[in-house]
């Protein structure tokens, strides 16, 4: 599926990952996986620190690191488990990734707020490429003006479903908010891969 219109540039490929490599990557994601003490990944909101309602770690090239809410989020050495993830989605989107942010929603509780990935460490011209496991979750999108109040399109809503492939493309993220809402009905885990190009430093 693909939506290109009032500056979204989105396409979802709902199975990327086949049932089976879903249910395992997620398995042994569960099993190796340490994530970042609490008070470490914190962020700013209003000039209060909060802490965020998922969990969260980062891995990559080395000497990259991620800034967000006056959070930085320095990036881990690749596991095993992710080289060849990686290696596949650089092949099957012809673009270079060498970060990716792991958030884990432990429930429907669990959720990420409106904003977009516009920070300067990120390379513009490239795709943000977010797979999906677990848990089916709703995704909505916010065009800038709707979200200031300016008028503008409705909120675009669709799940993203266990073994999925979200690709936002350029300039996605300069009009559009997106989130992750609160779900009183999701009752599992799941675990979202983030896939960026940084800019070196």
């Amino acid at each position: 599926m693909e939506i290109c219109e009032n500056g979204l540039n989105l396409e979802y490929v709902e199975n990327f990952l086949d049932a089976k490599e879903a249910d395992n990557l997620l398995k042994v994601l569960e099993q190796q996986i340490t994530y970042m003490d609490p008070e470490l990944t914190k962020v700013r909101v209003f000039g209060k620190w909060h802490h965020i309602p998922r969990q969260q770690v980062a891995f990559g090239d080395a000497g990259l690191s991620y800034k967000f809410s006056g959070t930085r989020i320095k990036a881990c050495g690749w596991p095993d488990i992710l080289e060849p993830l990686r290696d596949r989605l650089q092949h099957s989107t012809n673009q270079r990734y060498n970060f990716v942010l792991v958030n884990r929603y432990r429930d429907g509780q669990d959720h990420i707020g409106e904003h977009r990935d516009d920070e300067k460490e990120l390379d513009g011209d490239a795709a943000i490429a977010s797979i999906s496991l677990g848990q089916p979750r709703r995704f909505v999108l916010r065009h800038v003006s709707t979200v200031r109040k300016l008028g503008g399109p409705p909120p675009i809503r669709f799940e993203l479903g266990h073994g999925s492939l979200l690709l936002m493309k350029p300039p996605t993220n300069q009009y559009w908010y997106h989130s992750l809402p609160v779900s009183k009905t999701a009752n599992g885990v799941r675990i979202n891969l983030t896939f960026r190009k940084m800019n070196t430093p």
